[in-house]
């Protein structure tokens, strides 16, 4: 805005005293046409002839306009969210996938957002539709999958840079959800599965590995103490039958057998 916008030149200061005339005449009729109220979460931007009257918005509260002279405008200034719709993209490693997010935001400045575009909510949906694009654009679909906070915060400060001279503040800017072609989710699947087999595999080898070394170290102690075998047969045997078993077998040394067939 240029310094001169408030001026309203000579002919505009004669109607506007013609105005204040005509509401000393007719008061207090012309009392509920002047005095207007807006709501705390609201402000009010007045154009005289024109021209914004002055260069802050009124409110909240009473505020005083001219009838013929003066209009105003009401901005809202809670914030707003609106879902950005399903966009098609292909990403950088050439897939294409299918995204949707949400965008909170709220006006910060009034005069901005009445003075410098024509809707700014309209506006500002459809910047968030084209940086959506924009940004998921230059991604692979793991960084679109796994970072996607980082992704959120980088649309946040593009749109916040556009929007600021409509007087908008981007508060956040989150992504709902990614959807990947049928073909790509089947893959990705097969491949999580192979992975996962394979992490079994190798625990499993290793786990065989450790039980041999152990069974090597374990026969090496009873090689050196042979009673140890005997100590071991009767511990299975009391384990056996803790489990009330109606059949017991017992192992017997093959010397003890050959004693017998001797005697035969």
């Amino acid at each position: 805005t240029d310094k001169n916008s408030g001026s309203l030149g000579c002919f505009g200061w004669l109607l506007v005293i013609i105005s204040l005339i005509f509401v000393v005449v007719t008061f207090p009729i012309t009392l509920f046409m002047c005095v207007k109220i807006v709501k705390e979460y609201e402000r009010a931007v007045i154009f005289r002839l024109g021209r914004i009257s002055d260069r802050k918005p009124k409110g909240p509260g009473l505020f005083f306009v001219l009838p013929c002279t003066d209009n105003f405008v009401k901005v809202d200034l809670r914030t707003v969210s609106f879902d950005i719709p399903p966009q098609e993209i292909l990403t950088k490693d050439s897939v294409t996938v299918s995204v949707d997010g949400v965008v909170y935001f709220r006006i910060n400045c009034p005069i901005s957002s009445v003075a410098n575009v024509s809707n700014a909510c309209s506006s500002t949906r459809l910047l968030a539709q084209t940086t959506l694009r924009n940004v998921l654009g230059t991604k692979n679909l793991s960084e679109l999958l796994s970072d996607r906070e980082g992704i959120s915060l980088s649309m946040q400060e593009t749109l916040d840079e556009a929007t600021d001279k409509w007087g908008i503040k981007v508060e956040r800017v989150e992504i709902k959800d990614v959807k990947l072609p049928v073909q790509l989710q089947r893959a990705m699947a097969a491949e999580a599965e192979a992975s996962r087999e394979a992490r079994a595999k190798i625990i499993a080898a290793e786990g065989e590995m450790k039980a041999s070394r152990a069974l090597k170290e374990a026969s090496l102690v009873i090689a050196e103490a042979p009673s140890a075998l005997q100590l071991r047969y009767l511990q299975t045997l009391n384990t056996i039958a803790a489990e009330k078993n109606s059949t017991i077998i017992f192992p017997l040394p093959i010397d003890v057998l050959q004693g017998f067939m001797q005697r035969k």
